[in-house]
């Protein structure tokens, strides 16, 4: 059985889109270079993504861009987000239905920072349609007047990334808060007025046993959020963990990993959460639309260093790097650092494999080419059909990321 892994593929490209609110932009242009981003304006993109990489402290695990919180260069940065986006907004016509702030740790901005970025969004994109406004925030970066905050100017979702409820699994994930704080922003937030939360954990962390996790799924089951993100530990590269991998000091589970994951699809879906997608569980109507939007192969912006965008049938990433990020867009230069074309084969194998991966599947119709492999997964047990939907059965849901390498 092959090891399941799970990175937050939307929220990278996560683990993101804009619309102008009117009158003409008033910064200039990016300079453009000889492999230059062109857009059409016929259809507005509808997903905004913005990614802020500082953190108060850099997980041994986490493979996002991200570096430690730099007061210095905060408030550059934040203009060149700002400058950025006036600049795309001249080429692309947007109007999001779904903005997301990921990271690092978007929560790790002071107050006063969260305002000012937040209120030049609201000065520049059209947020008429707007359904879902996600942040990210780390438990040890929640205060009462940063929640009230957040939801006076537009924040209606909030991704807390708890990982365990164990103190010993927290301390083996580097994270910087306790349990008992993670619970207590959980009610800062409500206290609030936030009604749409999510909690993110992880299994298959070095020396977890099934009765921590079990015992993780049941104080959250009992807190009560709106949805649930749980993600198998894997050793990606660049990370502390795998270079401790690679010296032997950590090695994969891959029985203990399956067995952790179907308990969490039990207890879950015990518990009234649909699990929507490989790693993710939602009460009814409460599935995250931003990351929905992703695994739909819609298109969407990225802002921020490292962020990804996919408009049309382009493809492209920022420069991972803050401090040439911001270089770049003071010289009014692309802060692009790499861009593809996407072929029509490309988008359709692509939406095959994350369409896959919810639980409403893919039309059949879909498939074209791929009848053959479709069929050899359906004769494994690993694909069922569902009037003209293929989708993955459970056992399929346990290999996921395998099977996705099948179309892509």
């Amino acid at each position: 059985m092959a090891r399941l892994v799970d990175v937050a593929a939307a929220r990278g490209c996560d683990k993101s889109q804009p619309n102008q609110s009117g009158g003409p932009c008033r910064a200039v242009g990016f300079a453009k270079a000889e492999s230059a981003v062109t857009f059409s304006r016929m259809t507005a993109v509808r997903h905004l993504y913005i990614h802020i990489p500082f953190c108060p402290k850099v997980c041994p695990y986490c493979s996002f861009y991200k570096e430690a919180s730099d007061r210095n260069k905060t408030q550059a940065f934040l203009d060149a987000l700002l400058v950025e986006l006036d600049r795309r907004l001249r080429d692309i016509a947007c109007r999001p239905e779904t903005i997301f702030f990921g990271g690092g740790t978007p929560s790790a901005l002071t107050v006063k920072q969260l305002q000012y970025l937040l209120t030049g969004l609201r000065e520049r994109l059209d947020l008429s349609e707007l359904k879902e406004w996600t942040l990210e925030m780390n438990p040890a970066t929640v205060s009462l007047e940063k929640a009230q905050m957040l939801r006076e100017l537009g924040i209606n979702r909030v991704s807390m990334g708890v990982q365990s409820w164990d103190p010993a699994m927290l301390e083996r994930l580097g994270r910087v808060h306790s349990a008992e704080q993670a619970q207590r922003s959980f009610e800062l937030l409500r206290k609030a007025g936030f009604t749409n939360l999510n909690l993110d954990f992880i299994f298959g962390v070095p020396g977890q046993s099934a009765d921590i996790w079990e015992q993780t799924l049941e104080k959250t089951i009992q807190l009560n959020p709106e949805h649930i993100s749980a993600y198998c530990l894997t050793f990606e590269e660049d990370t502390e963990y795998f270079r401790r991998f690679q010296r032997g000091e950590f090695s994969p589970n891959v029985e203990q990993d399956a067995a952790f994951y179907e308990t969490t699809m039990t207890m879950l879906e015990a518990a009234g959460y649909r699990q929507y997608e490989i790693s993710n569980y939602a009460k009814p109507g409460h599935e995250c639309l931003h990351n929905l939007a992703y695994w739909l192969g819609n298109d969407y912006l990225g802002l921020g260093p490292s962020a990804f965008s996919t408009v049309g049938q382009r493809r492209w990433q920022n420069v991972p790097d803050t401090s040439r990020y911001i270089a770049l867009i003071e010289s009014s230069t692309e802060p692009v650092s790499f861009e593809e074309e996407i072929t029509p084969e490309l988008q359709e194998s692509e939406r095959i494999a994350f369409g896959l991966r919810t639980s409403t599947g893919i039309r059949h119709s879909m498939l074209g080419q791929k009848e053959q492999e479709i069929a050899a997964l359906r004769l494994e047990g690993y694909l069922e059909e569902i009037e003209d939907r293929v989708r993955l059965t459970s056992k399929g849901r346990m290999v996921a990321d395998s099977i996705a390498e099948l179309f892509v």
